[in-house]
């Protein structure tokens, strides 16, 4: 993935939109997860997630997005199925998946991403494992997001802590700023050199993903042009946070 796209930096007034949208985000994913259960379809998840999304008179920048349009609210994506998974009505959930839910709110213009993997029942050690070490590196790279830090301290704490626990990083997809529209500048890569990149300065908003697969760091797309897959079948998982750089610590957008 390679492009350039504007970097926003956002007011006060404006991050405090951004948090009341990450607040409704969290509300959709908490009442997602609520619904991880066997039997259940990737519909019935992505229709929990639009109801919660229409009580706050929001919608999901992800519904038409793209070509072809995606024809959802949330993306479901089902053990080897790294990201955007598109919800169906035939498609059911079993004991033993691990399931990523990537969700987006828009809120009085501005937008909150955020994304979670977690089990349908008992799961094995290792997809636990995969799961502990995913979320592990989200915040291992949310630990970097300081003013005077630059992208690539990010991005190399994220491939540092994955790697060195035996996992890979994609190298397709990235983080991305994001803000008034979903998909902004700097991108910020899941792999990377410490001091590298964009410098962090108070203000910059960035939705940071780390996208990790157990057998190897190669993808490919499936022919609905949407759902990315691990190119080895092999599980993958991924996290996500939208972040603000403040003069102090890093602010997490998109929690409850």
């Amino acid at each position: 993935m390679s492009w350039e796209r504007q970097i926003n930096i956002k007011t006060p007034a404006e991050i405090k939109i951004m948090r009341e949208a990450g607040r409704i985000n969290a509300t959709v994913l908490a009442k997602v997860k609520e619904h991880l259960q066997p039997g259940v379809t990737t519909a019935d998840l992505n229709a929990a997630a639009e109801e919660v999304l229409t009580s706050f008179g929001c919608i999901s920048p992800f519904k038409g997005y793209g070509r072809p349009p995606y024809p959802a609210s949330i993306t479901v994506s089902i053990n080897d199925e790294m990201v955007h998974g598109i919800p169906h009505l035939k498609r059911k959930l079993k004991e033993g998946d691990i399931v990523s839910i990537d969700c987006g709110t828009i809120l009085d213009g501005f937008v909150a991403d955020s994304a979670f993997t977690a089990g349908v029942g008992e799961i094995s050690p290792d997809a636990t494992k995969l799961l502990e070490v995913t979320e592990g590196a989200l915040h291992a790279g949310i630990e970097k997001m300081r003013q005077g830090n630059h992208t690539g301290d990010i991005s190399a704490a994220i491939q540092n802590y994955v790697e060195s626990r035996g996992f890979h990083v994609t190298r397709e997809y990235t983080g991305h700023g994001v803000g008034r529209t979903m998909h902004e500048g700097p991108q910020v890569p899941n792999y990377g050199a410490a001091g590298s990149g964009l410098l962090l300065r108070p203000g910059l908003t960035i939705a940071i993903e780390p996208m990790v697969l157990v057998g190897t760091h190669e993808t490919r797309v499936l022919p609905d042009k949407w759902t990315v897959v691990s190119a080895d079948g092999s599980l993958t998982a991924h996290f996500e946070h939208t972040i603000a750089v403040t003069e102090g610590s890093p602010l997490i957008l998109t929690v409850l």
